[in-house]
């Protein structure tokens, strides 16, 4: 992965890797499903109105958004509901301190927040939330600091993956209005991580361009965590 931490850096112990080989099938199965590859979700009845929506953002109708465009919600609503369950947790787990402990909460709102507006926006349509094992990452400030760093980073992939996917101007509205915040929380903690640390110096801010990663990467690389367990 460009500018990412591999997994072996995450998982010195192996403990991570230990734990995806031993998800089985019928788990992964459901993490795909979960992350709309090829769910037939219908819309709801219902108008989809204001509050979480963006500024700028209009409320959406039913018959407004492609299928296509709900799986492409649906897969950012599933990442979205692991980072925003692995900043509550790491949040209060008591191991953050200074800065780390500021960017956990901030960072902790701001997911719970994308949360929202994605349900909102997909009403009945939106998948419900896979059961999570963040492996300990959110009780040592050193791990918390290098899977955070993995998982925002991977964020600005998927996004920057699919905003071009995206067929309704709306719904490529609201995913333009996330991804730049995915982008300043990875640049974010990689200056905590890499600012007068013991690990070698870096910028937060890596190169001029950044790759937008194919749906079926990603899910590979959150699978490869087996954070998510049912």
């Amino acid at each position: 992965m460009t500018h990412l931490p591999t997994l072996e850096v995450l998982d010195r112990d192996g403990a991570i890797q230990e734990a995806a080989e031993k998800v089985d099938d019928k788990t992964r199965a459901a993490f795909l499903r979960k992350a709309g590859v090829g769910v037939g979700a219908v819309l709801a009845a219902t108008t989809f109105t204001g509050g979480a929506l963006p500024k700028g953002m209009p409320a959406l109708r039913r018959g407004q958004i492609p299928q296509s465009d709900i799986d492409i919600l649906n897969f950012a609503l599933t990442l979205e509901y692991l980072e925003s369950a692995f900043y509550a947790e790491a949040k209060g787990s008591g191991a953050l301190k200074g800065e780390t402990q500021r960017f956990a909460n901030v960072v902790s709102n701001h997911e719970f927040s994308h949360v929202k507006f994605l349900q909102k926006v997909l009403g009945s349509s939106a998948v419900a939330m896979p059961k999570f094992d963040f492996k300990g990452t959110t009780m040592d400030m050193a791990k918390f600091e290098a899977t955070a760093d993995v998982l925002e980073n991977t964020g600005v992939h998927a996004y920057l993956g699919q905003v071009g996917n995206i067929k309704t101007p709306a719904v490529l509205a609201g995913a333009g209005s996330i991804l730049p915040v995915e982008a300043r929380h990875a640049a974010w903690i990689r200056d905590i991580r890499f600012h007068g640390g013991t690990t070698p110096a870096t910028t937060p801010a890596p190169g001029g361009f950044e790759e937008g990663y194919s749906k079926a990467k990603i899910l590979a690389l959150v699978k490869s965590t087996g954070f998510i367990v049912g």
